[in-house]
């Protein structure tokens, strides 16, 4: 009984390793994305641990897999019936499509405001599609991606909409809206607050 308890927990080690490696996460991503830390799942990979039922269970849907074959012995040559190899990929290009998409909107209505107006000031187009740009990153990131990055998008995104209004400010003649900075300030310490605040991963 006991080898046999060894020999699943050996498999189940094995298993996560390589479902994981061939989704192309690290051990980090797949903490973040049960909840856990980067240790445990170091653990379940070296076999000093095993993940409880729940765990298994929503480690087998992550991969694609059913539990029988997570908890069973396989050989290097035997196929891992794996979601889309190039899924991670596959969001990560529609994130980047999206974003050039910005891009060409305000490359758009930058010719649009060129021919109907000047374009003296009509540059300015491109200052904020960079904060829009990470509005969409933002969306993107936290439906497909890991949470975590939200945190560091958050402060991008809230610097960039200074800077942006900054500089806005200044074409028009109003030298005082440096003090707008200020603002990032609390801004930056409520998000690095918040970040500790949902960083509470279970395991040890």
């Amino acid at each position: 009984m006991e080898n046999d308890n060894e020999r699943i927990k050996a498999a189940i080690a094995a298993n996560i390793a390589d479902l994981r490696k061939k989704a192309g996460m690290t051990q980090q991503d797949l903490a973040d994305a049960l909840s856990y830390t980067d240790k445990a799942v170091s653990k379940w990979e070296r076999a000093e641990s095993i993940p409880d039922i729940v765990i298994l269970k929503r480690i087998a849907d992550l991969f694609g897999v059913s539990l029988d074959y997570l908890v069973a012995p396989h050989s290097e040559s035997e196929t891992i019936p794996l979601p889309p190899a190039h899924r991670h990929r596959k969001h990560t290009l529609i994130t980047c499509i999206f974003m050039f998409a910005v891009l060409l909107a305000a490359t758009l209505a930058f010719v649009i405001v060129t021919r109907a107006i000047s374009a003296s000031r009509a540059w300015l187009i491109f200052l904020y599609a960079v904060p829009a740009s990470s509005v969409v990153w933002l969306i993107f990131n936290s439906i497909w991606f890991t949470k975590k990055r939200n945190f560091l998008i958050v402060s991008i995104l809230m610097w960039t909409v200074l800077a942006s209004v900054h500089i806005t400010a200044l074409i028009y003649g109003h030298s005082w809206f440096w003090m707008l900075y200020l603002l990032g300030i609390p801004g930056q310490i409520i998000i690095l607050l918040w970040s500790g605040i949902r960083r509470r991963p279970r395991g040890k």
